[in-house]
């Protein structure tokens, strides 16, 4: 186990890093960055931040696209973040469905446990970034010592039902991934 003292930011992929889609990411051919995410991305990283991908992606378990097909598309995402002279330290997947009962799913915390044994990550200095709820709840059920909600994606549908829900705010809402990256460097 590698260990850490540096701040962790976890982040979701589809909504956050690149557009999403209601018909699933099915290939690297699909895959297209939100404006300024990968150079939020870079940001990170200048800052000595680690970066860990955390998601959810069933469309494996719903055999919609291959393993395969999502490693060319986690490749394109790592090649396009180091493009812009960022880093992902390592990518965490559940492929399961919400039938399955697993418990890497989120907003079940799983994959973000999976993380912080792996890299003997303190969760207490790490950030959860998603745009949706589960990815807040997901970041209190770890005990990450922040979350932030973006807009893009499902964030704007997810910032209304939050209110709704009782759920624990966000730490911050942002208006993307680079405003989020932003609000980081106060808090860091």
């Amino acid at each position: 186990m590698e260990k850490t003292a540096k701040f962790t930011v976890f982040l979701d992929r589809d909504g956050v890093i690149n557009v999403d889609s209601p018909d699933y990411i099915k290939s690297a051919e699909e895959f297209e960055f939100i404006p300024k995410s990968a150079e939020a991305i870079a940001l990170l990283t200048q800052k000595c931040f680690d970066v860990i991908v955390i998601t959810n992606q069933s469309g494996v378990g719903r055999k919609i696209f291959t393993r395969q097909a999502l490693d060319a598309i986690f490749d394109k995402m790592k090649k396009g973040v180091a493009d812009a002279g960022g880093a992902i330290k390592d990518i965490f997947f559940c492929p399961h469905t919400p039938e399955d009962g697993c418990s890497c799913r989120k907003p079940l915390p799983g994959l973000l446990f999976q993380a912080i044994q792996k890299y003997g990550i303190d969760p207490v200095c790490s950030c959860m970034i998603g745009d949706s709820i589960k990815d807040i709840e997901c970041a209190q059920n770890a005990g990450c010592g922040y979350s932030v909600l973006v807009r893009t994606g499902n964030g704007k549908k997810s910032e209304k039902k939050l209110r709704e829900k009782n759920v624990r705010k966000p730490d911050f809402t942002a208006d993307d991934l680079m405003d989020a990256v932003r609000w980081l460097n106060f808090i860091e």
